[in-house]
């Protein structure tokens, strides 16, 4: 009847926003999965980490699909999310970013099926972020929800670069068109 529960039993239209959230992340995990696979198949260390925030997702989810509105002591307790997970991603981003050359001009996503792929999630993270924004406004969310997707935008973008840079593969660059 197009309603459905949140993990604290509270019914609501499918178009919440909450599913919204839920639905844009859950599409983000599946992004990660592929790129994952990808970068797989290229022998990428990464990989792991990769797997490691596809697992941090689903927290991520359960934090969404327990509006704080409605939520019990024992909701909140089960389902609250840490400032951990987003310093571990900075530490990730800084040790990448060290082994990457400047960034002189914009970049377009290419770079290889590896590095397409993560600059493919990482545009879905945005949209999910975009999502979950709203959520942690309105004191439904988490905040660091929200920081998390914010900074993994960020890493996915730099292990796009990274994974371009082991492959060899070249990153197209923005070039203005004439006017």
């Amino acid at each position: 009847k197009g309603f459905s529960s949140t993990f604290t039993g509270e019914r609501r239209p499918k178009g919440d926003r909450v599913f919204e959230a839920l639905g844009a992340t859950d599409e983000l995990s599946s992004a990660i999965g592929l790129a994952g696979e990808f970068s797989s198949e290229k022998g990428h260390a990464f990989v792991d980490q990769l797997h490691k925030v596809q697992c941090m997702l689903q927290d991520v989810g359960s934090n969404l699909a327990t509006p704080l509105s409605s939520a019990r002591d024992s909701h909140r307790k089960r389902t609250s999310f840490s400032e951990k997970p987003v310093l571990e991603l900075e530490q990730w981003i800084d040790s990448y970013s060290e082994q990457l050359p400047p960034l002189r001009a914009f970049i377009l996503p290419s770079g290889g099926r590896s590095s397409a792929a993560l600059h493919f999630s990482r545009a879905v993270c945005r949209r999910a972020e975009r999502c979950v924004v709203p959520l942690v406004q309105a004191g439904e969310a988490d905040p660091n929800v929200a920081k998390y997707l914010n900074r993994l935008s960020d890493y996915l973008f730099v292990l796009a670069r990274y994974a371009a840079m082991k492959e060899g593969k070249e990153e197209k660059i923005y070039i203005k068109p004439e006017p």
